[in-house]
């Protein structure tokens, strides 16, 4: 073949796919179809690295109304209505640019959608950053939290949940996970599939500019410092037409005019007209000259691979042009008829009357090549003795330690940059539950949200990492009172060109797939970001997870906060001090030894249906699930959420009291329910089969662990809300 080789690595392309590429088409490509080919068989559109393993994922429930394969996943939430959500990654251009790279990122997760016709309802965020040591870490968090907040704000839609953590695995590659969730009646629930020979195709929206090319090129390749000069590749996003195209589409979707809608994310208009052909099983003729353009000179391979944003791509019923175009014009957006649906099964292109790219649609969308990577399991760790470490300090001492530190420390100085008020129907707020908790419009019924991951534990033993992960969404949701529905994931690795890093992918994977099935909480959507190193170091194994639950009752839904002095201290769940894999463990005594704690499927579905049991009843007033620092964080983020003083009782079987208290064994839960009623609370779980002591009781203003010296809740509180503030302003 003629074309050099140095094209083809621009491009992402080796020799054995240029012979496959030709021999598709019988000849040899033009550079617009090599463009075409580069981005829809790169790893971030074609999945080619990960495809045969997230098929081991489950993926269907009587619930389910759309499972992977569309621009976002659909459920049943009763009554008429149907929840759309997904989580995406957009963590290269948040390196290279951190304000739009995140701000891009939350244009584009809203989009997928709203495109399925549901009205945008929440905004959350899982965001991992380098070491706070490091130079570049303030300057992105600045910009990132800034470009979140930018967008989100501007375009009204609240942000509601999220995370925040730091890792020096993550100096020169941070995450940046977006994940947008909305509300569609049932009925009325848009795909992405070209139908109707004849129809026409419209362009929607923005115009196109040269920015983002080649983005999703860059988001399929390992990261460099020298990468950090491709601003080219960074969209820039304006959150007010969002807004503009989000009503104009929800108001053309009100009609019966769309036939098929797809938003221009990765790849743009090669993507999104590829995808609509495939399918609905078409074919599609377009002219690049209708195209409306904000740059002079723009040549057809720019048109096709720009990644500008705030723009779709829709099929309507023939003759229902005007109307379209009179809605769009309406909101001050542009529309434009570029093409028609064909019946060839190809895509044909043209350009000032000539034919520049003929391609058939099926093997460019769907034969990309499937890669079954040799990989090497992560080797099982070996389990720490049960016991206190030497010389560890009293309880209050590492309780304070804790508190400080930057993955434990509150993060009020993030989402206080964000509206989570806007649309009225935020009704738990950050900080203030395990997970959100958004009103169904017009309801007494909540959508409980979360995103969780634990990448130490995913590190160690991916496997169980990646039932964690899982494990904790369903415990967020479960411990506001929700019925946890399904999840949508960003699975962030390394090069999977490297049998350990893919090793870590498989592991992961698999540990997700054993928890969703013993779960019942399926995957409807997701996306997976591979390449994440830079200079060949790569990130922690770090499989995001969001999690959507149902709220039968608002009024019923519990929180952090002790209602009253007085209350009972209920543990649910057994505690056996696990410290392999800890917070304490990792970053406070600065060990990597140890396997995290296990994760017992069975326990978690016995010990969670007994606690949302329970908040059904109106038998808990305050529910928190132990991670992170295991039982004393967890009691001391509620006192702090509520203002109330605890003490906690040791039991005296405890071998190991600082284990006890700061190990991070799963399934567990810390209840605080009425002065007397926890004799019922307990026999009822008893019945269960679940495990449970009363530990202590609310009050004053300390905070008591066993026989260490009470810590002032002022003091916790310090510890707690200076450490991000104080970092942010240099000091």
């Amino acid at each position: 073949m003629a074309i050099a080789a140095d094209v083809l690595a621009k491009h992402g392309l080796n020799a054995a796919d240029l012979e496959q590429i030709a021999a598709i088409l019988g000849r040899e490509p033009t550079l617009v179809e090599l463009g075409i080919f580069s981005v829809m068989w790169s790893e971030h559109c074609s999945y080619k690295s990960s495809k045969i393993h997230l098929g081991k994922l489950p993926t269907a429930a009587p619930w389910v109304v759309q499972g992977p394969g569309e621009n976002a996943g659909v459920i049943d939430i009763g009554e008429g209505k149907v929840c759309v959500f997904k989580m995406e990654s957009h963590n290269h251009p948040s390196f290279i640019e951190p304000y739009q790279g995140a701000a891009t990122g939350v244009g584009g997760i809203l989009r997928d959608v709203f495109t399925m016709g549901a009205r945008p309802v929440a905004l959350l965020n899982a965001l991992r950053f380098g070491e706070p040591a490091h130079p570049k870490t303030r300057h992105l968090v600045e910009g990132v939290v800034a470009g979140i907040g930018g967008y989100g704000n501007c375009v009204g839609v609240p942000t509601v949940g999220g995370e925040c953590t730091f890792h020096r695995a993550y100096n020169g590659n941070i995450l940046v996970n977006a994940m947008a969730v909305g509300i569609a009646e049932a009925d009325k629930v848009f795909y992405a599939k070209a139908r109707g020979i004849g129809n026409p195709v419209l362009y929607v929206g923005a115009k196109t500019g040269r920015d983002g090319i080649h983005g999703a090129t860059m988001a399929s390749a390992e990261f460099s410092e020298a990468k950090e000069a491709e601003r080219p590749t960074v969209q820039v996003g304006d959150p007010f037409t969002e807004k503009l195209l989000i009503e104009a589409c929800l108001e053309l979707m009100a009609s019966d005019v769309i036939v098929a809608i797809q938003d221009m994310g990765a790849a743009g208009l090669t993507s999104s007209s590829f995808e609509m052909a495939s399918s609905g099983g078409a074919g599609i003729e377009m002219v690049l000259d209708a195209v409306p353009m904000r740059e002079t000179g723009m040549t057809p391979y720019e048109i096709m691979l720009s990644e500008s944003q705030e723009r779709m791509l829709m099929v309507v019923e023939a003759g229902r042009e005007a109307e379209a175009m009179a809605v769009f014009a309406k909101w001050e957006l542009d529309c434009a008829v570029v093409g028609r649906v064909t019946d060839t099964g190809r895509m044909v292109l043209k350009w000032r009357d000539e034919v520049v790219a003929d391609v058939p649609v099926a093997p460019v969308a769907g034969a990309s090549p499937v890669l079954d990577r040799p990989y090497v399991k992560t080797p099982s760790p070996v389990p720490l003795p049960n016991a206190d470490p030497q010389n560890m300090g009293s309880a209050d001492r590492l309780l304070l330690e804790m508190m400080g530190l930057p993955d434990i420390a509150s993060k009020r100085w993030i989402f206080e940059q964000y509206d989570h008020m806007v649309m009225a129907d935020t009704v738990l707020l950050p900080g203030a539950g395990d997970a959100a908790v958004v009103r169904v419009h017009g309801s007494r019924r909540g959508l409980a949200l979360t995103t969780d991951c634990t990448p130490r534990y995913c590190e160690a033993d991916p496997y169980q990492g990646g039932m964690q992960a899982v494990a904790e969404a369903w415990r967020n949701l479960t411990a506001v009172g929700a019925r946890p529905l399904a999840i949508t994931n960003c699975l962030n690795f390394g090069n999977p060109e490297r049998p350990r890093i893919m090793g870590q992918l498989v592991g992961c994977i698999e540990g997700m797939a054993a928890a969703c099935k013993a779960l019942d909480f399926p995957v409807v959507s997701g996306n997976v970001s591979l390449y994440n190193e830079t200079d060949g170091r790569a990130i922690l194994p770090t499989p995001n997870v969001g999690g959507v639950g149902l709220v039968a009752d608002i009024d019923r839904l519990v929180g952090l906060r002790f209602a009253t002095a007085g209350m009972a201290l209920v543990l649910v769940g057994e505690g056996q001090g696990w410290l392999g894999g800890s917070l304490l463990w990792q970053q406070v005594l600065g060990r990597d030894d140890g396997a995290p704690p296990p994760v017992r499927l069975a326990d978690e579905r016995r010990n969670g249906d007994a606690v949302r049991g329970l908040i059904e009843a109106g038998l808990v007033e305050a529910c928190h699930d132990l991670a992170d620092g295991g039982l004393a964080v967890a009691v001391a983020e509620m006192c702090l959420a509520s203002g109330i003083g605890a003490v906690v009782t040791v039991p005296s079987e405890a071998p190991a009291v600082i284990a006890w208290l700061f190990g991070e064994d799963q399934a567990r839960y810390l209840l605080a329910v009425e002065p007397g009623s926890e004799r019922d609370v307990l026999r009822r779980l008893a019945q269960g089969g679940v495990v449970a002591r009363a530990i202590g009781r609310t009050g004053g203003d300390s905070l008591t662990l066993g026989a260490a010296p009470a810590i002032s809740l002022d003091r916790l509180r310090q510890r707690a809300e200076g450490w991000l503030p104080s970092y942010m302003a240099g000091a």
